[in-house]
């Protein structure tokens, strides 16, 4: 007697959940490039305070999105414990819980010295009042001592919600092409992907300083490896999917045969801006209109990424 083999496409999980993995990743990961750059490259106070800000403001939005999905709203209050992640190691929600709430606290520490400096900052209402509390400003003296250990304590955390991003998706067996060992390294890999060219764009159009060629020519040729290795993680999985169950097999068939796929995410998210950075890096640039471009379709594409996946995600089973 054969076995009939059913399939269906999830609806749980949508667009509302590929907005809270992709500020998760981007606002992570623009938050480990901004101090990586501070630390190693040139100290940087604009850069950390424009980094800093919107990490911590896309990592808020992400969470924030999550939290009003719950069904119970109070069942956040087991993962916001860090003892769930000792009692239950695999519970991907609460590693990542604690990596986004840590990597906010200490991307605001790391920022605090900074913005003690900062004129307009300090002219905010209540705000700089705030900073000239004893207990912040001992804080930030800490910080200044200390900044390569705060840096590097956000680093770590900020790869961790990176790499968690992946890791979700990876734990739910149901589904083949998101239980795959490549979407972890496909999801990092975007997130820094889409952190280069979040910083190109306010480097490019809020900045403006000209002895930053370096750090922009760096984050170019950075970005150009990250898309290239993006591109070939989806060639492989494209021959993972094609030759997989029958959840991989009908994944392949909504993703390769959607436009919004083949022309929206691979052409203009990632093919295009690969060129255009790859003349930028090559021969130079004499207008920076391509390169904000490039970065935003590679901003678009990071987030077509993980709204296909959501879409694509399907459940097969035997009848």
């Amino acid at each position: 007697m054969g076995v009939n083999i059913s399939y269906a496409t999830q609806d749980i999980w949508t667009w509302w959940f590929a907005v809270y993995l992709y500020t998760g990743g981007l606002g992570a990961a623009t938050l480990a490039v901004t101090f990586l750059t501070d630390m190693y490259l040139k100290p940087h106070r604009n850069l950390v305070l424009w980094g800093a800000g919107a990490g911590v403001v896309l990592l808020s939005l992400g969470s924030m999105l999550l939290f009003w999905h719950l069904l119970d709203h109070l069942a956040a209050i087991h993962v916001l414990n860090p003892l769930a992640m000792i009692n239950q190691p695999t519970a991907w929600i609460a590693w990542g819980t604690q990596f986004i709430l840590w990597m906010m606290v200490w991307g605001v520490i790391y920022a605090l010295p900074y913005a003690r400096t900062t004129p307009l900052i300090q002219n905010l209402p209540f705000v700089g009042q705030a900073l000239e509390w004893d207990f912040v400003v001992k804080l930030s003296g800490l910080v200044e001592r200390f900044r390569k250990v705060i840096g590097w304590l956000a680093v770590v955390n900020g790869v961790g919600v990176a790499v968690y991003t992946g890791l979700v998706l990876q734990s739910f067996p149901a589904v083949a092409l998101w239980a795959n060992p490549g979407v972890p390294l496909l999801f990092t890999v975007s997130a820094f992907s889409t952190a280069m060219a979040f910083l190109l764009l306010i480097m490019y159009t809020i900045l403006h300083e000209a002895e930053d060629d370096h750090i922009r020519v760096l984050y170019e040729r950075i970005d150009l490896v990250l898309i290239s290795a993006e591109l070939v993680i989806i060639f492989s999985f494209f021959f993972y999917l094609q030759r997989g169950s029958e959840s991989a097999v009908r994944s392949w068939e909504i993703l390769f045969n959607d436009m919004g796929w083949l022309i929206g995410f691979i052409g203009f998210g990632l093919i295009v801006p690969f060129f255009l950075e790859l003349k930028g890096v090559v021969k130079g640039w004499t207008s920076h209109a391509p390169i904000i471009a490039a970065s935003v379709f590679v901003l678009a594409g990071g987030y077509l990424l993980r709204h296909y996946f959501m879409y694509a995600g399907v459940y097969a089973y035997p009848w």
